[in-house]
Order: structure tokens, then sequence, then C-alpha cells
């Protein structure tokens, strides 16, 4: 195909054009904008340009639309450590998320920088030149190679283009309307409709209860419990805080307060699986009529925090099902028919619109092909240092957060990793740095989950290791002490100047 370049942008006091930056993000998601907000304050020197496949920014908050799309992560924590949260509602919508990300852009002049429309499709790196040469496509189909120094890679880890849709038998019988949430249609009305969703997980969860107050009955079908922790949708303790202190300080107050609880409960979760599985699945049951069922439909068969727990807001979930508005099922799939779904037991499911909440589809850094000297690179068979660079692959950072905690904890703390690393390379004339993998460290999925879009993706993701630095602690604590003042040149971290 042929290639051409585009003018370069001129530059700015933050930031670049497409052409020619010391450093490109790649997504203008939570993660991105965050990114470049901390290159802004922290590595002022540094030039770079920021990159986004689609033509809006805002990355998952601004691709999913489906009924009561929200956060799972409390908003103290999901949101910036450097911009407190001031909404009421802790546990917050996607549009206000969505919003939230919008002014942050706004307010600190990154929106005029981010150049929409361009999805990067591979990254080969020069030793010899200490560059990246990346190819781009414009949304007209348009090619273009751009030049940068590193990669910061912000897209996130699964397909915005694909999703997990399993082939059921009979699918195409249905005479309904088959929906992915990933893919929402804008228009569709499912008033007074009978509906069925597919799946437990999160998005189970958040579209059963909003999709009940106006459906004529909403059923959760899935194949087996997931466990679920209903939690005020504002934080009374944050609240308090802001009405008496300073914003920054009370943001600050509560998000340690949250970051501490959180782990609090994880590593009890760790410790003590079947008491805290025994509080969970009480605390569940209690929130029920007398005669359902929880032992079939809310005891899941695996450990707490093998797979990551469904925040139910205010209860909402168990609300609509003591209501009646909605109801859960427990069984496997048989086939699709016209009118429904036939489960394994033989009872059918009738169905106007059915829902497929089966997951995502997990990619590894952004789907980018990537070369090192005219070798490829795979991904899967490379090892993470400290969950943000990956063994052999020069010049690159990936934001990867938290599974048992906000996404964007971890996103923070990598971004002030990437400034303190690009400061110490400038004071000392370096152009290049990778983490050469050990190879007495031994290879271990990089996500500790049971969850099937884990699993699936098993094959494609990199690894993380069995020892300090390939481990990846999902603990904020230990990622504090790691990546904001543990010694940058550690003995695996390789430095070096221009060769050219």
């Amino acid at each position: 195909m042929p290639q051409t370049q585009t003018a370069a942008t001129p530059l700015t006091d933050h930031g670049v054009g497409p052409l020619d930056s010391e450093l490109l993000i790649v997504g203008a998601g939570l993660s991105g904008i965050g990114a470049a907000r901390h290159l802004q304050t922290r590595s002022p020197h540094t030039r770079w340009a920021l990159v986004e496949a689609r033509e809006r920014l805002g990355g998952t908050w601004d691709l999913f639309r489906y009924p009561g799309v929200r956060s799972d992560s409390d908003m103290h924590t999901l949101g910036y450590a450097f911009k407190p949260w001031t909404e009421r509602k802790a546990i917050a919508d996607g549009p206000s998320i969505l919003k939230y990300i919008q002014s942050t852009a706004d307010e600190t002049g990154i929106t005029p920088q981010i150049q929409f429309g361009r999805k990067v499709l591979r990254a080969d790196w020069s030793t010899a030149q200490s560059r990246w040469s990346v190819t781009l496509s414009q949304a007209n189909g348009t090619l273009e190679q751009v030049t940068t120094r590193f990669l910061y890679l912000c897209s996130g880890y699964y397909s915005y283009t694909q999703a997990h849709q399993p082939a059921f038998e009979g699918q195409a019988t249905f005479q309904g309307t088959w929906v992915h949430p990933q893919f929402w249609p804008k228009d569709l009305d499912y008033s007074d409709k009978r509906v069925v969703v597919i799946g437990s997980g999160a998005t189970a969860a958040t579209l059963v209860p909003a999709m009940a107050s106006s459906a004529a009955h909403v059923t959760m079908l899935q194949r087996s419990p997931t466990y679920m922790v209903s939690r005020p949708a504002e934080d009374a303790l944050a609240l308090k805080l802001q009405r008496g202190l300073p914003k920054r300080l009370a943001h600050h107050l509560t998000r340690w307060k949250n970051i501490l609880m959180g782990m609090l409960f994880f590593n009890l979760a760790r410790r003590y699986p079947e008491q805290v599985k025994r509080h969970l699945v009480g605390v569940m049951a209690q929130q029920l009529k007398p005669d359902f069922d929880a032992a079939k439909h809310f005891t899941p068969r695996y450990k707490p925090w093998d797979q990551r727990i469904c925040l139910v807001p205010n209860g909402d979930l168990f609300r609509a099902l003591r209501a009646g508005r909605a109801s859960v099922m427990t069984d496997a799939i048989g086939r699709i028919t016209p009118t429904g779904i036939e489960l394994a037991s033989g009872e059918h499911l009738a169905a106007d619109i059915i829902v497929s909440a089966t997951g995502l589809q997990l990619n590894a850094l952004g789907d980018i092909a990537f070369s090192v000297d005219g070798q490829a690179y795979n991904p899967a068979q490379a090892m993470t240092y400290k969950g943000m660079m990956l063994s052999d692959l020069p010049n690159v950072f990936v934001a990867l957060g938290y599974t048992n905690a906000s996404w964007t904890l971890k996103a923070d703390l990598t971004a002030g990793y990437v400034c303190r690393l690009l400061a110490y390379m400038a004071h000392r004339g370096y152009t290049q740095t990778v983490p050469r993998k050990d190879p007495l460290a031994q290879a271990k999925p990089y996500f500790d989950f049971s969850s099937g879009y884990v699993q699936r993706a098993a094959s494609v993701l990199p690894k993380q290791g069995d020892r300090a630095p390939w481990q990846v602690h999902q603990n904020y604590l230990a990622d504090l002490i790691n990546l904001r003042w543990a010694r940058l040149d550690d003995g695996v971290m390789q430095f070096s100047g221009p060769t050219k």
C-alpha cells in the first residue's frame, strides 16, 4: 500500500503534532489524558503527541453506551489524583465520567492537541537510530509514517472493534433483537419488552436493573453466580469532608481511605476465603426475599477475588429482584429458538430482546504489530517489568491498571514513573532503555484471575515473573514504593546513549 506523510503540526508549549515527537501517547481515554497531564506538569521539556483511533476522546467511557453504564470502582480512586472528584455520586454513570475526562483535557489544553482518527498499526524499532518508526492509518484509509523516541500505550487491554460472542446453536433463527452491550443500538426501544440478559458479570449486573425500570420483565441468565456487593452510590464521609475541607485535601483523604479499605478487603478475602465467602453470600441473601434461592443463584463456586467482585450501587439489582421486575435463572443454554432461549434443563425463556453480555475480547499492546531491528516482537513471549514495560522492548511504556482496585491508581503511578525515567535519561544523555528478561524468572499468567475473558486471552497476553521486578503486585502500596522511589538503574533496566 502506498504510504504518505502529512505535514508536521507546529510545536506547542507542552505537546507536538503527530510527526517526529519525543514521545507518542496512544489512546485518549482515561489513561491517555492522565498521561498527557502528567507530562505537562512533571516533564515540561518532553515534546509529546497524542493519537486516538476514534473521533472522540474518552475511550471506554465514550464507547460503551448501554443503559445504566457506570463505574465499577469509586470515582475518588478511579478519578485522577491531581483532579478532585466533586460530584455527589462516588459510583458514577458513564456520561458523568466522560464529562470528567473531557473537562480534564479541556482545562489543561490537551484537547486541541489530540490527533483524532489515527490508529497505530505497527511500530518498528531501530537501535541504530534510537527511534520508533510508527505506521498509522487515518480515517480515510491513508497510511501515515511518524517517528518517535518513546511509545506510551494507553489503549487499554481489550478490543474496541470485537467483543466475545459465543456461537449459540440456533442463534440465526431468533426473530427478536440480538444485542451485544459493546455495540448498543442507539435507538433500541425495550419498553414493555421481555428481555433476557446472558451473563452475570458487571455489565449484566448494571443492565438488569437499568432495563427493568421500563421493560416488561428482565431475566439475568447465568451459567454460574458471581459475588456482588451492595454499596451506597454516595460516599457519606467524602461529602462530609468536602463540606469542611479544601477540595484537594478532602479528595486525597477520601482517596486514601478507599485505597486502604479496598486493600484490607482484598487481603482478607485471600487469607480467609471461606469466612469472607460466607459473609458475602449472607449479605446478598439478606437483600432478597426469604423464598429466593440464594444458594443456587448467588453462591459462587469460586473463592472471593478469584474473579472480580461486582459492585451494586444502592442495591439496585436486588431491589429489582425483590420488586419482581427482574429475575435470575442459573442454567446452561441448550439452543436459541425463534422466540427465546431453550435451557439445558428443558425450560424455555421467552424473549423479545436478547442481550449477550458475554464479555470482552482482550488484546496485547493495542493489537499493534511490533518489530525490533527487523525481528517481529511477540508480546505473548515477553515478561512484564513492574507491570508497565515489557522485556526486550525498548522505550515502550504500557498503562495497565489493577484488577482488584481502580484502574487509574496504577495508571497514575505509571505516568509518574515515566516522567521520572525521562528526566533521569535526559540528565545522563541516554536515549534508549530496555528491561532485559531474566532467564531465571519463571513465567506466570499476567492476571491471577479465573475469569473467562482472562483465560481466553492467556495465549496472547504477556506474562509476569515469580520474582521482582517481574511480578505484578496488584497492590498500590507496593507499586507506590517500586515506581515512585525505587532505583531506576536497578541492574535490570539497561540504558544506552545514541549510537548514530
